[in-house]
């Protein structure tokens, strides 16, 4: 099944945009079960963000600890007041959308050792979350994981493998300009000798085309194919989507 548009109608109205991302984690895992050798796992990660309010009333608990008075009840102990706040605004406690699949080695205590990340939305937003999402895979290839991101966002024109990219001190030729928004890579960090090499293996991807078939590293040498076409068009058969 080539790729859908699910976000303005009419694909939104067939399915929306998060029960495609909720599915087809799912589905990832179940193509993995007949492909991971054994003692790999996989398993899926779906948390969409949301909003939390933070009500203060909920800590100021009757049962809080009180200013302690000294023997002489009239001489109350001294209480440090602090400065003022270099910086105080009215701010969101920060949550971020999180469609994944993980990878682990069950034989070495259940180490991490790839991921695949399904762009959404909100990870695409604003700059804040932008950057939250290139530190998060940045932080991962620097653990020696392999990082997959897959992005079929329309609404937003970032491609943030690109960001990684810079983000990297790193740049991707192949991506050609205007960069594509929508694209599926393969990112590892490798050990060669001294020097330490990042490889990827980059696809632009195009509305009405297949999707490719992507390496997903287990160790330096061991890679299964990550077949996302299969994935997708199961996700999208089971949500009724044509």
């Amino acid at each position: 099944m080539p790729l859908r548009d699910h976000f303005p109608p009419p694909g939104s109205l067939q399915a929306a945009w998060d029960a495609v991302h909720g599915m087809w984690p799912a589905e990832i895992v179940r193509q993995l079960r007949r492909s991971l050798p054994q003692g790999y796992v996989a398993a899926p990660t779906v948390h969409p963000g949301s909003q939390v309010e933070v009500d203060v009333a909920t800590y100021e608990r009757d049962d809080a600890p009180r200013l302690q008075r000294s023997d002489d009840e009239d001489a109350p102990t001294a209480t440090w007041a602090p400065p003022e706040p270099t910086v105080a605004v009215e701010t969101e406690v920060p949550d971020f959308d999180e469609y994944s699949v993980r990878i682990y080695d069950a034989e070495r205590g259940r180490q991490l050792v790839a991921t695949i990340e399904l762009v959404s939305p909100g990870n695409k937003d604003r700059p804040e979350k932008r950057n939250a999402f290139v530190g998060k895979c940045a932080a991962l290839l620097r653990k020696g994981v392999a990082v997959s991101i897959v992005d079929v966002v329309t609404l937003r024109q970032f491609n943030l493998y690109a960001e990684l990219l810079q983000f990297l001190g790193q740049s991707d030729l192949s991506l050609g300009e205007p960069r594509p928004h929508l694209y599926a890579v393969s990112c590892r960090w490798r050990p060669q000798g001294k020097r330490i090499l990042l490889q990827t293996w980059s696809h632009a991807l195009t509305l009405g085309q297949p999707f490719p078939t992507l390496p997903l590293w287990l160790t330096g040498q061991v890679a299964v194919p990550l077949d996302l076409e299969q994935s997708y068009e199961q996700a999208c058969h089971d949500l009724w989507i044509t």
